[in-house]
C-alpha cells in the first residue's frame, strides 16, 4: 500500500516547485485551485522538469523543448510523450503526495 507523505504547505506553492517525497524528486504544479504531482524527470531524456518553464498551463522542458499540459500530464509536442503522475491531495493546507 502506498502512503501519502506531507511535502509542502499549500501557501508555499506559487506555480511549480520540486520536492522530495518517498525518496523521489516530485514536481508540484498549481493548476487553478488544485495541485498536480509528477515525476520531476522529463519522460523523453530524464531532464529535471523543475528547470523548465511554466506558462499558460504548459510546461516546457528546458532540454529539448518538449511541452506538456500540466492539468492532465499529456504531451502536447510531441503528443506521445506524457508526464508520469503521482496521487496528490491537499489536507489542512498541506500538500501530500503518494509515490510507489
Amino acid at each position: 500500500m502506498t502512503e501519502f507523505v506531507a511535502v509542502l504547505a499549500l501557501e508555499d506553492l506559487q506555480s511549480m516547485r520540486a520536492v522530495m517525497a518517498g525518496g523521489r524528486r516530485v514536481l508540484l504544479v498549481r493548476v487553478g485551485d488544485e495541485v498536480r504531482a509528477y515525476d520531476n524527470r522529463c519522460p523523453h531524456r530524464a531532464w529535471p522538469l523543475e528547470r523548465g518553464t511554466l506558462a499558460g498551463g504548459v510546461l516546457t522542458c528546458a532540454n529539448h523543448r518538449y511541452t506538456f499540459d500540466v492539468a492532465t500530464g499529456r504531451g502536447l509536442d510531441p503528443g506521445d510523450c506524457h508526464l508520469v503522475p503521482y496521487p496528490c491531495r491537499v489536507e489542512g493546507g498541506t500538500i501530500a503526495v503518494a509515490v510507489p
